[in-house]
């Protein structure tokens, strides 16, 4: 039985063309070694599984290559070639910088150096992870890196370019590695099911290259496991169902029944992904994402910018065009909301489901509308209509437009007039007159007096007219019994107490002051505010009045022989009666806990 070896490393690239995904590195390299215009140091950085190391391996092996191509390009059946190609070159040295980043083994690289190549034009010293090195092992590097022998090239590898050295990086020429495109790892990855002799829908490569974000080395392991997996058959819901990924029909289902604002099955949606043992915050951000996409295919021109399938973008485009722009931008608004307060839900799915809520009636509670500007939002009010005033005829004004032409009518004034029951005049009804109001001098205009409304509604109703009464001491204290013996009759004893103690003065003619003793009697009387107010209005007639309460707390001043002396004071007072006591406290150093 064969050694099964991983994808990764039986398909790993062995010339510049091979390469995937960076087209743009390779060509400048061929040139470089056709014109013989090779530097000395080279800084391949970028992320991870993107081919740094694959293509300094490629280049210390063309570099020495006996027999290179018209393009560039190593021979692999020169003696050289079959060397590295089997790892017994002697001209090409790796470095492993993550476990060996001390000074000592940078000297034992710089030791090496020295030495010429018996055979071939050069010498290759590859170190992956450079920016593991220590800043001892930087600085013991630099001068080699700087004038290295004319044999020597360094190749560093890095992920991480920004913890390098500004003195390394002026000393190499400086490679960017870029992300692998989508589209180049599917067609990569059927190019290697076509040589295995596996059967992959192009739908389940595409959510192995979406998963993979770009590193060729992660699309290959996750192929060679679901290859497991399947035994060989790669569909797209089994790939979905071994990555543990939602399927983008999830999400159209969920538009649809959001749109019908059916929220039970929204949340019998929500529970099915749940159970299938996905998180709630991957669901929103799945969402997230779907609605952007849908945003984005609202421009059929735009639709090259979805990474997804190509069997779904119709659909997108289909279902964008159904989609109003403006439920798209407050969908993406609540749920960017819904991703910041996540993490500080404590019931997760609660949330989750508030969030479903919200999207299921948001096109009931927002109206969009289209105007000139661009889309304005306002709340629904189907229930409510407007008042409707009649026109007020106001004599010396002339020339007055309305402050909405055609749209609004001038509003009428108003008074309000209060009515007691069964034939007096009470605070709780308020009646508007404007046709037959008398002229009241405001400015250059003319408004109806209060005073004439309510002596003709009073004649129309048959009622007396009660003016308000005037604020006196002696009518205040009279209306303050009468509210405590109210509170005597609903048994509030404790506040009966306390209204008794309390001390009235006039302020003015719609004001006074209640004197308390302390801050309990105020909250006593302040929890009595809205009965007492009425009272006191309805007593007076007067809707005009207010108190406020004022702490009078006198502090009794206390004398030495009254109160009760504490522990220091008591031990001071001993001292000085009986002076050896305290002699006695310093020779045994004793400590006293007042």
């Amino acid at each position: 039985m064969d050694k099964f070896i991983v994808s990764a490393r039986k398909y790993r690239p062995q010339n510049f063309s091979t390469v995937v995904g960076q087209a743009h590195i390779t060509t400048t390299l061929k040139n470089a070694i056709n014109n013989n215009q090779l530097a000395h140091a080279f800084l391949f950085c970028g992320p991870r599984g993107v081919g740094k190391t694959t293509c300094a391996r490629i280049l210390a092996k063309t570099i020495n290559c006996e027999n290179r191509t018209s393009e560039g390009e190593a021979c692999n059946t020169c003696n050289s070639c079959v060397s590295f190609d089997a790892g017994t070159s002697m001209n090409i040295h790796e470095l492993d910088a993550a476990s060996n980043n001390s000074v000592d083994d940078i000297r034992t690289l710089v030791d090496q150096v020295r030495f010429a190549p018996q055979a071939g034009r050069y010498k290759v010293y590859i170190v992956d992870e450079v920016h593991m090195l220590s800043a001892s092992a930087f600085n013991a590097f630099l001068k080699t890196l700087e004038e290295p022998p004319p044999y020597a090239i360094f190749i560093l590898a890095t992920t991480e370019k920004h913890k390098i050295l500004p003195t390394i990086l002026s000393r190499c020429q400086i490679f960017d590695f870029k992300r692998i495109t989508t589209n180049d790892t599917i067609d990569h990855l059927q190019e290697i099911c076509e040589k295995e002799h596996i059967t992959a829908e192009k739908a389940a490569l595409h959510v192995i290259a979406q998963k993979s974000e770009g590193c060729m080395r992660d699309s290959l392991s996750i192929l060679d496991k679901i290859v497991s997996f399947t035994d060989g058959k790669l569909t797209y819901s089994n790939t979905l169902e071994h990555l543990n990924i939602l399927d983008e029909d999830y999400y159209f289902k969920l538009l649809e029944y959001l749109h019908l604002q059916q929220l039970s099955e929204v949340l019998l949606l929500l529970d099915t992904i749940l159970q299938k043992g996905f998180e709630a915050d991957s669901f929103l951000e799945g969402f997230t994402e779907f609605v952007r996409n849908l945003l984005v295919s609202k421009d059929a021109r735009a639709v090259s910018l979805l990474e997804v399938a190509d069997d779904f973008k119709e659909k997108y485009l289909t279902w964008a065009q159904k989609t109003d722009m403006g439920w798209l931008l407050a969908t993406l608004n609540i749920l960017n909301e819904a991703g910041m307060g996540y993490k500080m839900a404590r019931n997760k799915r609660l949330f989750t489901e508030m969030v479903l809520i919200k999207l299921s009636y948001l096109n009931q509670a927002l109206e969009l509308q289209q105007s000139g500007d661009g889309l304005i939002k306002k709340k629904r009010t189907d229930e409510s209509k407007p008042v409707a005033f009649r026109a007020l005829k106001i004599s010396g004004i002339k020339n007055i437009k309305p402050p909405v032409a055609e749209t609004q009518k001038t509003l009428s004034a108003t008074a309000s007039l209060i009515i007691e029951e069964p034939k007096q005049l009470s605070y709780k009804k308020e009646v508007a007159i404007a046709e037959e109001a008398k002229p009241l001098n405001v400015g250059s205009a003319t408004m109806g007096s209060l005073k004439t409304i309510r002596e003709k509604l009073a004649k129309q109703n048959n009622v007396p007219v009660f003016s308000s009464k005037p604020l006196t001491i002696e009518d205040l204290q009279v209306a303050w019994k009468q509210y405590v013996e109210i509170l005597k009759q609903n048994q509030f004893h404790s506040s009966v107490t306390i209204f008794n103690m309390a001390e009235l003065q006039i302020r003015d003619e719609n004001s006074f002051s209640i004197f308390t003793a302390n801050k309990m009697q105020q909250k006593f009387i302040e929890a009595e505010r809205s009965g007492l107010i009425d009272h006191l209005m309805s007593f007076f007639n007067n809707r005009n009045i207010t108190y406020q309460i004022i702490i009078s707390e006198v502090e009794k001043e206390e004398t030495s022989g009254d109160r009760t002396l504490n522990s220091k004071e008591k031990f001071q007072l001993m001292v000085e009666q009986f002076p050896n006591i305290k002699i006695l406290k310093d020779r045994i150093r004793l400590e006293l806990d007042y």
